[in-house]
């Protein structure tokens, strides 16, 4: 039986979360730190533990059939791989920085500037988008040391709180693209893989709407229960329980994680009591 092998990052930032959301999909394997590749016992799947950037490469050239890696690094590497599922975690921003001193005006500063980076595909495009004609030095690691030893004028890199860029008296002026975790495929999966990768994108799009959504419980009066439908339509619309106290009932319903809090207090505004908040851990719609 042919297996979907999925190459994944051998360790780092995206590591633990990406290994986490295979076994939330159901997916039992082993991952010691020094494995290089591992069967699913449970799963028509075959993980390989590669190095982030090399990912992109190994997907392209047949050696693994799928990928969860940086969308930073998907769009950097250039590869002939496609797109298939962004993954909602490890999000961060490619963002240009410049010393605080500097006085920054906008884009054009970068006119005849030197930009240190490890992404100078993803820089040079910015700088095209945007008319600009500056010198790329392409560095790897420590990239924030550049503007303070002379080697350039800004800096363009991966950013997830600011505070490396503010350790190094930097200053982020610049966005110039949002990345996050995201699912990359091989263009020419024969058809038994590709129906097992369908089957994994299923999963991992169950585990993603759980995540975004709470389970909801209340009591509301009777005479609520119109207006509190409107409030909370549920993925068709909610269960209605008749309670044992006259003129009350139980209702169930699922509400959106971005808009909880904006919920709750149109609920009480309109009588609900008794709120149990659940979370979810999948969701099959």
């Amino acid at each position: 039986m042919e297996k979907l092998r999925i190459a994944v990052q051998k360790s780092g930032r995206l590591q633990e979360k990406t290994v986490a959301l295979l076994k939330e999909c159901g997916l039992s394997f082993s991952n010691g730190p020094n494995r290089l590749k591992a069967d699913a016992f449970n799963f028509p799947a075959q993980i390989l533990y590669l190095r982030d950037d090399d990912i992109p490469q190994y997907v392209q050239d047949s050696v693994a059939d799928v990928g969860i890696v940086g969308e930073n690094v998907f769009v950097e590497k250039n590869k002939k791989v496609a797109l298939v599922e962004k993954l909602d975690f490890a999000r961060c921003r490619l963002s240009i920085a410049v010393p605080k001193s500097t006085e920054y005006t906008g884009t054009g500063f970068l006119n005849g500037k030197k930009i240190a980076t490890s992404y100078p595909f993803i820089v040079n495009r910015f700088l095209k988008e945007n008319n600009i004609e500056a010198e790329i030095h392409e560095i790897s690691g420590s990239v924030e040391i550049a503007p303070g030893i002379g080697l350039a004028d800004a800096i363009c890199d991966i950013v997830s709180t600011g505070s490396t860029l503010l350790g190094n008296g930097l200053s982020e002026v610049e966005t110039v693209m949002k990345s996050e975790a995201v699912l990359v495929s091989n263009e020419y999966l024969n058809k038994e893989k590709r129906l097992i990768l369908d089957k994994l994108i299923f999963r991992i799009k169950s585990v993603k709407t759980a995540k975004n959504n709470k389970y909801l419980l209340l009591n509301t009066p009777n005479d609520s229960i119109e207006a509190i439908t409107k409030v909370l339509p549920g993925m068709r619309s909610p269960t209605v329980t008749p309670l044992k106290e006259e003129g009350w009932s139980s209702l169930h319903s699922v509400v959106n994680e971005d808009d909880f809090w904006n919920k709750i207090d149109q609920l009480k505004a309109l009588g609900a009591q008794g709120i149990l908040v659940i979370p979810i851990e999948k969701m099959i719609l």
